[in-house]
């Protein structure tokens, strides 16, 4: 039987791209997931993307969902919740009865918008036993997670990964500030690459204040553990694309990642999937806040002129 699955929040695309992939409707049959069907949602409601909410609830009624007027009365009546409010900073308050009613839960990006509270919703899931996961869609892009099996095969012609460069767009709120907003997508990309063992940062940027620039860009540097060192181009003028240079022991690789059909929504979804049923997540929650973490630094180092900053966990 598949599991029940309950919604929360529509100000953001990825009620409908998830649902559509769970229920088979409006989409292309390699996009299918199995194993869940959305049975609740609950449009909420938003402080960054308002205007995103009718619309989108009139696309989850379409998708054949019935929908509740508060998070909380999904409870009993779903194995699982997704949470997938564009806004991080209200992330914990949404997934806290689900947690404490030991419901496997999904964050969407940015997990939180502090590392403090990053740390505070994992202590309490912890405590109560309640298995939980983030990720951004990047990290399951076929490019990447191809090319990641590529440098580790045993006949590899690239070899080990010893740095990198990940470019993407990087728009920024004042709700999800600096790279926590879209940044994380490029971040997380540059974890999976790179491995969590990020020690300490810089961060320079153009074009106003990070919180709230549209134009310009950002570009952050973290130093890794024995050497390795990785960067992030966020993009916020011309041309918004998505991709990453490695550079390995035999060669270095110039590799664009396609939103062509968001392949990695349906691949985001599968693992997903996955951890409802298996309760242990992909992604671990040290890392989710050493990520947390690099969007804060980067944050701290922008804002004080390119100050090499620490990964704090």
């Amino acid at each position: 039987m598949p599991l029940k699955i309950g919604m929360v929040d529509f100000d953001s695309s990825h009620c409908v791209e998830f649902t559509r992939r769970m229920h088979y409707a409006g989409i292309e049959a390699d996009q299918w997931v199995d194993g869940a069907r959305v049975v609740l949602g609950c449009p909420g409601t938003s402080l960054l993307s308002p205007e995103r909410v009718p619309g989108f609830t009139d696309e989850m009624r379409q998708l054949g969902v019935p929908l509740v007027d508060r998070p909380e009365e999904m409870i009993g009546h779903v194995d699982a919740v997704m949470i997938v409010s564009v806004d991080g900073s209200v992330h914990w308050e949404r997934a806290r009865p689900f947690i404490d009613a030991g419901i496997p839960c999904f964050v969407d990006k940015p997990f939180t918008c502090s590392v403090a509270e990053a740390r505070e919703m994992i202590e309490f899931a912890m405590r109560r036993g309640t298995p939980i996961f983030s990720s951004s869609a990047l990290r399951y892009a076929p490019e990447v997670v191809e090319f990641v099996a590529r440098t580790q095969a045993a006949d590899s012609d690239t070899g080990r990964i010893l740095g990198a460069t990940v470019y993407g767009p990087a728009p920024t709120h004042a709700r999800n500030p600096g790279l926590f907003h879209y940044g994380i997508h490029a971040i997380e990309m540059l974890f999976t690459l790179l491995g969590p063992e990020c020690e300490w940062l810089t961060c320079v940027r153009h074009g106003g204040e990070a919180d709230s620039a549209e134009t310009g860009a950002e570009v952050v540097t973290g130093h890794w553990s024995g050497g390795r060192i990785g960067s992030v181009h966020g993009i916020r003028s011309g041309t918004r694309a998505y991709g990453f240079v490695a550079f390995c022991d035999k060669a270095v690789r110039h590799v664009v990642v396609e939103s062509k059909d968001y392949r990695f929504y349906r691949d985001l979804l599968k693992q997903v999937i996955r951890f409802f049923e298996t309760h242990e997540p992909p992604v671990n929650s040290s890392e989710t806040i050493r990520i947390m973490s690099f969007c804060a630094a980067a944050r701290q180092s922008g804002h004080s002129g390119g100050v090499p900053t620490p990964i704090v966990t």
